[in-house]
């Protein structure tokens, strides 16, 4: 009990302090904010803290049944333990692969199944490039097979790679943008390639427009 209560105050804390930096923005164009269907987010990954964003913007009774996807050796001892397991209520998984039968789709099924909605990052890790996306991992295709009955958000984050950039352990308080786009599914006869390809394209058409210099 001690424990959840003291989850519950530091989640609090770090969606003000998230918030006090970042002056975030909500931006919902076809998705509704207060739908309390079970989501998978979709989103592009420049930082650390692109969950957090994600996950701060949402309205209270969608958060606290909302769990980020993340990599185990990230979170995996001391006080991240705690905030990734006790906080967030992180769906961890073994990016290594080197526990047998590990399953990151089957993971985030389960969870899935169990009741929650999920934010992850089909780019798979960190875009350090100048590309606005890497390539989706076929991830996302097999858990919209596996859950069909699931919407997928496409939710793309703007700025964050400037407040939080790689190796900087101070924030640049800088204004950020969540822009959520319209729920989609995968189709009965969809292949992969496809579905990928259409589910990047949802997520690059979020793009603020980008005044030219």
């Amino acid at each position: 009990m001690i424990r959840d209560t003291i989850a519950t105050l530091v989640g609090r804390a770090i969606a003000l302090f998230a918030r006090l930096v970042t002056a975030v923005q909500a931006i919902w164009r076809g998705a509704d904010p207060l739908d309390r269907r079970q989501r998978i987010y979709f989103a592009n990954h420049a930082s650390h803290g692109d969950f957090i964003l994600i996950w701060t913007v949402l309205a209270d009774p969608l958060r606290r049944r909302t769990r980020p996807v993340a990599g185990a050796d990230y979170w995996g001892g001391g006080i991240r333990r705690f905030v990734g397991r006790d906080v967030f209520n992180a769906v961890l998984i073994d990016r290594t692969r080197a526990q047998d039968g590990s399953d990151p789709v089957g993971q985030m099924a389960e969870a899935l199944r169990e009741g929650a909605s999920l934010i992850l990052f089909p780019e798979g890790t960190r875009n350090l490039t100048d590309a606005d996306l890497l390539a989706f991992r076929s991830g996302l295709y097999h858990l919209a097979r596996a859950c069909p009955q699931v919407d997928l958000v496409p939710v793309w984050i703007e700025n964050l790679n400037r407040v939080l950039p790689k190796g900087a352990f101070i924030p640049v308080p800088l204004m950020c943008k969540v822009i959520f786009g319209a729920p989609l599914r995968l189709d009965v006869a969809e292949e992969k390639d496809a579905f990928l390809g259409r589910a990047r394209d949802a997520l690059l058409a979020l793009r603020p427009v980008r005044e030219a210099a």
